[in-house]
């Protein structure tokens, strides 16, 4: 007894494909020769199917579904469900009762579906939607834990331990967990506190030595804070002074030139304008001491001013004038609190202060934010089923869909509903186009998608109103190509049913109908003709318009001469007309002869023409319309089709409509404005009139004339009437 399943076939595009109608039939596709499926691997781009699905089938993420994958994704679904039928149902929420609770995968998933309902405020909720897991922000937003080992304020249990996540957030920086918000992890837990151990340590380094504080802590910071506000401008002035006593002469030029005051002279002045700052503090001379008061740099006063009251004062005694020597003491005397200040550690946490830092290090806060993490990773396994539950759910609406356009392509050919690859409509020369796929390059597209054997339209598609735009390729299944050309606008509407402007932009030609086929060499001859005779009219043109030209420039006084008579002319004109009468006679007589044959055969030697003409045409497109396939469309598109799935003529008439009149209808045939054009079919109605007429008089037609209908006995009837009716009247005589 065979272990196959009972496997199901439907033929459609030439070739056999399985029907998947049951949840049984899903789950066995692992189980199918994959000879028989009908795609092997499509993109997760340019389909009419939510891309997040298919992302989530896609396990190596190469932007690619291919079978094994899509194979994992059936078992993965059949795991979790209690009746795989529920996978027909292709809803887009799925019902937690449908969810198996008897295995440990399924429990955790189920368990994980209630927690995502609950964040979400929908606790009482019995069943879970696609939009429910669009946002991952709103599931974990109203949740303290989420387990990704990140905690925010609303994870503490007081407002002590809230407060000291927001000065570690404020010191440290802080990360965003699953939903978005901000909060610390272990990283910033332990960078924080190190730092506060490093600056509680470099504080007491400092208290503990008298040399950091000389003039004590208050007294110390603030001769500190004035020295070096103010210390490089005095640094700059001594040094000149030094330059001035080693060379005199230059005295002037380290005051800075007169020219540099004169062109700040005429400006409108403030007393911290840059140009005032970046000059001296004071008149540079040898061995000058610095003025505290008095004349200084109007722009350097009050730094003056804080560091006599906060430095000098306090280290050398009140002064007005700063010896060098002063200067230097001051600096040895504050250099052992600029070394300790330089050599400062645990910088990212001094805003908070020496008191506030060492409460937090003296508390437990410390152990209560560990906890808190781990409590929110206790979580990770169970949160990490969220991305396992949008699966199941997304699976539970597309799965079904992606199979019958992936092992079969049952959505394509039983036009019930579009296929994933179909995009839409498109209008063009009173026709409606639905074969319609979105391609990205049409050139690289048109190089393999030209060897399908069908007829394909490019145009870009475009709204202007949000600046969207994107190129389709439309199958054109149905109607004449004469008016399809480069250029030609439509209209396209996406599935969605937005509308888009369509611009024709390159045309793959191939045959459409066999309609079309027969009528191809007339029309073929018609245009070459029509081609012949516009070479022939611009060439007498343009003779034309050089023989206006020689005459205009011929002298006006020059004696013309009396035209004579060109025998030659006259000779070819002769010819010609002798030809034209002769066409036509040998026409005449052609026609005579077929009309003699009898009329059945006249119409059979017409038709008979008629197909010598049109019959090749008809058997190269007829050919051709047997082998026109859809697979190298979708090969072009990244498809991997595993089957010739042709489009026939008569499928390829239900892709492509052409206009019609509604049932019903009426229709007024007379046109105001019709082109009546030269009057063919009149001149030839009457030439087969004539050629009728002819063949009546001689008695060719008799075979199929009644007798009394003959030339004979209708001539031999008005003649009997006539002269029966002379009789009377010779008998008056």
């Amino acid at each position: 007894m065979s272990s196959e399943p009972p496997w199901t076939f439907f033929r459609a595009g030439g070739f056999d494909q399985v029907r998947l109608d049951t949840g049984a039939d899903l789950l066995n596709i692992d189980r199918l020769d994959q000879k028989l499926w009908v795609a092997l691997a499509c993109p997760i781009d340019g389909l009419e199917i939510d891309r997040r699905t298919l992302e989530l089938i896609d396990s190596d993420k190469d932007g690619r579904v291919r079978v094994p994958e899509l194979i994992a994704g059936v078992r993965f679904a059949g795991r979790l469900l209690k009746h795989p039928d529920d996978l027909l149902l292709a809803k887009g929420a799925l019902p937690l009762a449908a969810l198996r609770s008897d295995t440990v995968e399924g429990a955790t998933i189920l368990s994980a579906a209630r927690r995502i309902l609950a964040n979400l405020g929908k606790g009482d909720t019995a069943e879970i939607a696609i939009e429910d897991l669009a946002d991952p922000e709103r599931i974990f937003a109203d949740g303290a834990f989420n387990g990704d080992g990140i905690i925010r304020e609303e994870s503490a249990p007081d407002d002590a331990c809230r407060q000291v996540i927001a000065d570690i957030m404020a010191c440290v920086g802080s990360i965003a967990d699953r939903s978005g918000k901000p909060g610390i992890a272990t990283e910033q837990i332990d960078l924080f506190f190190g730092e506060l151990r490093r600056y509680i340590d470099w504080r007491k380094r400092g208290e503990d030595s008298t040399l950091v504080f000389p003039l004590g802590r208050e007294n110390t910071e603030a001769a500190v804070a004035a020295v070096a506000a103010i210390r490089e401008k005095v640094d700059d002035y001594f040094t000149r002074c030094r330059l001035a006593a080693f060379e005199p002469r230059i005295a002037q030029l380290l005051n800075r030139k007169e020219e540099e005051y004169l062109e700040i002279a005429a400006r409108d002045l403030s007393l911290s304008a840059a140009e005032i700052s970046g000059f001296p503090l004071a008149q540079i001379g040898a061995g000058r001491p610095l003025p505290l008061l008095g004349s200084v740099n109007p722009a350097h006063t009050e730094a003056l001013k804080r560091l006599r009251d906060a430095a000098v004062n306090a280290i050398v005694g009140p002064r007005e004038l700063l010896a060098d020597q002063e200067w230097t003491q001051i600096l040895t005397t504050l250099a052992p609190h600029f070394e300790w200040k330089n050599n400062k550690e645990g910088a990212l946490v001094e805003k908070l202060g020496a008191e506030r830092a060492s409460f937090i290090l003296n508390s437990a806060l410390e152990e209560q934010l560990r906890e808190l993490v781990a409590k929110d990773r206790a979580l990770e396994d169970e949160v990490k089923r969220v991305e396992d539950v949008e699966r199941i759910v997304r699976y539970y609406r597309d799965l079904y869909l992606i199979c019958t356009n992936f092992v079969n392509f049952k959505d394509f050919y039983d036009g019930q509903q579009p296929a994933i690859f179909q995009c839409g409509t498109l209008y063009l020369d009173q026709r409606e186009c639905r074969l319609c796929l979105r391609v990205k390059d049409p050139a690289s597209h048109a190089a393999m998608a030209g060897l399908a054997g069908a007829y394909l339209v490019y145009a870009e598609c475009s709204r202007p109103a949000c600046g969207e735009k994107m190129n389709i390729v439309a199958v054109v299944t149905a109607g004449e190509s004469d008016n399809l050309m480069v250029g030609r606008n439509g209209l396209f509407y996406d599935r969605q049913g937005r509308d888009w402007d369509a611009s024709i932009t390159k045309i793959v030609e191939s045959p459409i109908s066999i309609r079309q086929a027969f009528w191809a060499p007339y029309k073929k001859a018609a245009r070459f003709i029509e081609s012949q005779v516009a070479k022939r009219a611009a060439a007498s043109d343009s003779d034309s318009q050089g023989s206006l030209v020689a005459v205009a420039q011929v002298d006006k006084d020059a004696p013309v001469a009396a035209k004579k008579i060109d025998v030659g002319s006259v000779a070819a004109l002769g010819v010609a007309v002798g030809a034209i009468g002769t066409f036509f006679t040998a026409m005449v007589g052609y026609f005579t002869g077929l009309l003699q044959l009898g009329i059945f055969a006249t119409v059979g030697a017409i038709l008979g023409v008629v197909l010598l003409i049109s019959l090749p045409s008809v058997v190269l497109a007829s050919l051709a319309l047997r082998k026109r396939n859809l697979g190298p469309i979708l090969d072009a598109n990244g498809w991997a089709v595993n089957a010739k799935a042709r489009v026939n003529v008569s499928f390829g008439a239900t892709l492509t409509s052409v206009a019609k009149l509604p049932p019903g209808a009426r229709r007024d045939r007379r046109d105001r404005f019709v082109d009546r054009g030269p009057p063919w079919k009149r001149i030839a109605l009457a030439i087969v009139l004539l050629i009728i007429a002819y063949r009546w008089l001689n008695g060719s037609m008799n075979q199929v004339v009644p007798f009394k209908w003959q030339a004979k006995a209708v001539f031999g009837r008005l003649l009997q009437s006539g002269s029966s009716s002379v009789k009377p009247n010779e008998n008056a005589k």
